[in-house]
């Protein structure tokens, strides 16, 4: 049996959803993008959504809004995709890496705090935090928040960013991942727990930095295409009040999101039954180790963690037998000091500088997980990597 990594959900609603925009005459963004965002914000509770063509411009767009550039710098973990990290080095910044807990693949906070309370010392370049919710699992919040109030000054302020890509929706007590910090930046890709193909979505509170955001995401103008072209205003006049970039989300997509949108909720439960299946069957597995699960993950990825000492066989070994059988698998993450760039850019960032995610990424495999997946893929899933584990067990 073949069973893939991950499959989209789409329906006859997102396809009549698409027609209609065709059928508009209005393809970019305009009126459907606009209602899009305000379901979003409606949804998980914030006064400001705004949609872009990918979390990687949400990200750049939202540090430029929070000053970063040349001679500022970010915190963020080095076990997360490349594009977090390199949003800061697009506007020039540095990048300052604090490893992760122990037993997750969350950033550690107390990590986070011996870099602050160095950069302090060393002249206060930090004007932002990164966590990264990887897999859907949460960042610890109300710490991180705490550390970037502590360590700011009045002409300091250092906001925090929640790179939200894996956690939508996820639902704590103080609120919705993305809506926990400064500003939240969320993922639709093709793989994401709802997606429009490409794009995403950045929320926040403030509006000094939304309106900051809108501004940069269309070339810095301060009326977008759908006002030029319906107001009684003339199209032509518009004024352009910084150099921005080109991020807006068209209508075409929007439309998949209002329709993922809606079923999003029903996404999650299907995943987390998927997930609840897993659990139970490799809980006694000693040859695993599993994925924490904190309140409000939203179970975007499901990352098994092999334990090296109870196999005679390495990850890459053990995750080619899968694949061999049939199983789509994936990597998160190669932590990003493995990677060329960033050892010539950062040769001080070694693995030994930050060995719990080294160690992470050197045992974890992803397996396949999606919403509606059959009992009879699932039940492959878990029998192959049973019988992977007990051959190679010691």
């Amino acid at each position: 049996m073949n069973v893939p990594f991950f499959k989209p959900c789409i329906g006859n609603e997102e396809k009549k959803a698409v027609l209609e925009v065709m059928d508009s005459g209005w393809l970019t963004t305009g009126k459907v993008t606009h209602e899009f965002e305000a379901e979003f914000a409606s949804y998980v509770g914030t006064k400001h959504a705004l949609a872009v063509n990918s979390n990687t411009s949400g990200m750049i767009i939202a540090m430029e809004a929070c000053g970063v550039k040349a001679g500022k710098a970010v915190i963020t973990t080095p076990y997360t995709f490349v594009s977090t990290a390199a949003s800061a080095i697009h506007l020039g910044a540095d990048v300052y890496f604090a490893d992760i807990e122990k037993d997750s693949y969350s950033i550690s906070p107390e990590s986070i705090e011996k870099i602050l309370e160095e950069d302090f010392r060393n002249g206060h370049k930090v004007v932002a935090i990164v966590p990264v919710h990887v897999a859907g699992n949460l960042c610890d919040m109300e710490k991180i928040n705490m550390l970037a109030k502590k360590y700011s000054t009045a002409d300091n302020k250092i906001r925090v960013i929640e790179d939200a890509a894996h956690s939508f929706p996820s639902r704590t007590k103080n609120g919705f991942a993305g809506c926990l910090g400064d500003i939240g930046v969320f993922s639709f890709y093709a793989t994401k727990t709802m997606t429009t193909g490409e794009g995403g979505m950045i929320t926040t509170d403030d509006d000094f930095l939304a309106k900051r955001m809108t501004q940069m995401r269309l070339h810095g103008m301060n009326r977008d295409a759908w006002d030029r072209y319906t107001s009684s205003k003339a199209s032509w006049e518009y004024d352009i009040v910084a150099p921005g970039f080109k991020s807006n989300l068209p209508d075409v997509l929007s439309a998949i999101g209002r329709e993922q949108l809606k079923k999003a909720a029903d996404f999650f439960e299907s995943r987390r039954k998927v997930v609840k299946k897993y659990n139970e069957a490799m809980k006694d597995w000693d040859f695993v180790t599993l994925p924490p699960d904190g309140e409000g993950n939203a179970w975007h990825l499901f990352l098994l963690r092999i334990v090296p000492e109870k196999l005679d066989c390495t990850r890459n070994e053990f995750a080619k037998e899968l694949q061999d059988a049939g199983l789509g698998i994936s990597m998160h993450f190669i932590a990003i000091f493995n990677f060329s760039w960033w050892k010539e850019k950062y040769p001080e960032y070694t693995p030994e500088k930050f060995p719990n995610a080294e160690r992470q990424y050197q045992n974890t495999i992803t397996i396949p997980l999606w919403p509606y997946m059959s009992d009879e893929m699932s039940d492959y899933v878990i029998e192959t990597i049973r019988k992977v584990g007990e051959k190679h067990h010691v």
